[in-house]
């Protein structure tokens, strides 16, 4: 049995949180509207604290993507238990677990109950609340079905989050083996190999010359390494300013796209982030011409924004928006098909949250060969490098022995 920590809604509207016992999540909902609750959220867990490695970091900033999509989420449910929105809100406010999400709660509550509608109510808010939000819950509001807008919404946002958690979770130990080869071959230029050097410098015999090699790159590492290392953090600087220039960051950002297997897959990374908000908008009613403007928002490469504002002009012009999103050459071939399928069907919404789906599943195939190809290749190139410092010096001291011999 597992001890699941829940939020629930009381029959009079309060707010519950407390533990449960059950075989599993599903069992544990049960048993939650068995009692009478209507949950809201139900996760294994022996306390309220977090352990240190699920804390997320950079809390104390602000509200990360996730922490709003599950705001959003929540605040559908209540909505759907019968709540009016101004007590729905005044909840979630008194139990936000992140501390900067509760000015906003606090502002938007006030806003709601002075008459604003919600949509206008989340604007003041950029940073929490994205236009891609604003929009929909101005659509849902409008066709008078704003729970179903805000559950939308938070799916869309919670699947754009687990893509980018499972991205950044199969970059860690590819990076971790980097960190260490790196490390390697530092203890074996830096403490190592300088064991070795006097005794070679006084055996007054000619070294093998990829001992020289070996020996003259450990003295540069003594002798330059901070320079080394000082030049290194004044280039990655000046090349993080000129990428925050126009100029530079559409330079990065055309040779990001070029790059062999890298650069196919931040194309349908971008695409699906894309495809998912635009498709979700068109579904929860909001025009083409705005939701393609919104949706262009959600980009990140500078010379794909570049070329849908030329997609978002054919549109205007009655050309459609296959046709010029295939002009654009930066898509992945499958958007297209989905895309004009959709369009010649009448159901290009649902095609583009089909596309994204589609382009999720490619994503992280992708990921996982390409991670399964780095591995190899950087232990193989960590054994080479440290196979050839060690048969340097083997082979100078196997001259040395043949000399005395």
């Amino acid at each position: 049995m597992t001890r699941f920590r829940y939020r629930a809604v009381a029959q009079g509207g309060e707010l519950t949180t407390g533990f449960v016992e059950a075989a599993g999540r599903p069992e544990a909902l049960e048993r939650l509207r068995r009692m009478g609750l209507l949950p809201v959220e139900a996760e294994p867990g022996e306390g309220n604290a977090v352990p240190w490695y699920r804390r997320e970091i950079g809390r104390r900033s602000g509200p990360n993507a996730q922490g709003v999509a599950t705001l959003v989420e929540e605040l559908a449910v209540l909505l759907d238990a019968g709540l009016p929105l101004d007590r729905a809100l005044a909840i979630l406010e008194a139990e936000a677990e992140h501390k900067a999400l509760r000015p906003v709660l606090e502002d938007v509550l006030e806003r709601v109950r002075s008459g604003t509608p919600l949509a206008e109510a989340m604007r003041p808010h950029p940073k929490v609340f994205g236009p891609m939000a604003i929009a929909l819950v101005e659509a849902g509001q409008a066709a008078g079905n704003l729970r179903e807008a805000l559950a939308r919404l938070a799916e869309m946002m919670l699947r754009a989050e687990q893509l980018r958690e499972q991205i950044r979770s199969a970059l860690i130990y590819p990076v971790l083996l980097v960190l260490a080869a790196g490390g390697s071959v530092l203890i074996l230029l830096g403490i190592v190999v300088p064991q070795f050097e006097s005794f070679f410098e006084g055996s007054r015999v000619s070294l093998p010359l990829a001992t020289v090699i070996v020996m003259g790159a450990s003295r540069g590492l003594r002798d330059h390494g901070m320079i080394a290392v000082l030049a290194l953090g004044l280039g990655g600087f000046a090349l993080h300013r000129a990428a925050s220039t126009p100029t530079g960051r559409r330079m990065r950002d055309r040779v990001l796209l070029r790059l062999p297997l890298l650069g196919s897959l931040l194309a349908r990374v971008e695409t699906a982030r894309f495809a998912r908000t635009l498709g979700t908008l068109l579904e929860s009613g909001v025009a083409l011409t705005a939701a393609l403007t919104i949706a262009t928002r959600t980009f990140q490469n500078q010379v794909i924004v570049e070329a849908m504002a030329e997609v978002g002009e054919a549109l205007k012009q009655g050309r459609g928006l296959s046709r010029p999103l295939e002009a654009t050459g930066l898509l992945p071939p499958i958007a297209i098909t989905f895309v004009r399928t959709g369009e010649e069907a009448g159901r290009l919404g649902e095609m583009l949250v089909r596309l994204a789906e589609a382009l999720d599943r490619e994503v992280r195939k992708s990921t996982q060969r390409l991670m399964a190809l780095l591995v190899p290749i950087i232990t193989i190139v960590l054994g080479v490098v440290v196979a050839l410092i060690v048969g340097a010096i083997l082979s100078a001291m196997l001259s040395l022995n043949e000399l005395a011999a």
